[in-house]
């Protein structure tokens, strides 16, 4: 055998190792790549306009749960949250529940994923109008300790929404 052709040979299969074998980037799969517990990292919002804000702040508090059952539940909610005068959650003032609903979502149901795009299908919460519905979330990035999706936000506009996984 030609001494160019031996060689050629012996580099092919290091050469397709190096393509097949280098880590590629990360992506969720499936649904079974976000099963666990997720706290919120930011929340932005690019309004119509091109005006970017955090509609929880910059140091939101909340959870994304994951079961491995299908079944997620969020919270999240402004760190500084006033508590009420009366001490009692049904008796707020209207600036009181205003601040709570501004300041605050929850919502729980079923979730899948499918082609990089988190679906969650929302059985009940405090927006009502996302109650019976499929909200989608397109995934951007993801490693198996942080997550960022975008979504249509029910504050008008869009979310890039960056979560870390809780260890």
């Amino acid at each position: 055998m030609p001494r160019h052709l031996s060689t050629a040979s012996l580099a092919l299969p290091v050469i397709g190792c190096a393509i097949i074998c280098w880590p590629a980037p990360a992506s969720a799969q499936t649904a079974k790549d976000l099963v666990g517990t997720w706290e919120f990292v930011s929340i932005v919002n690019t309004a119509k306009d091109g005006t970017k804000t955090e509609p929880f702040g910059s140091n939101l508090k909340g959870l994304f749960i994951m079961g491995p059952d299908g079944r997620f539940a969020q919270i999240v909610t402004r760190a500084a949250i006033p508590k009420f005068a009366s001490d009692n959650r049904l008796q707020g003032t209207p600036e009181e529940n205003k601040a709570i609903v501004q300041g605050s979502i929850g919502y729980f149901g079923t979730y899948s994923v499918d082609n990089k795009v988190l679906t969650l299908h929302v059985e009940g919460g405090t927006w009502p109008s996302w109650t019976g519905t499929a909200q989608k979330r397109a995934i951007t990035s993801y490693t198996t300790d942080q997550l960022t999706w975008t979504l249509e936000a029910s504050v008008g506009g869009s979310n890039v929404t960056t979560v870390k996984r809780v260890k």
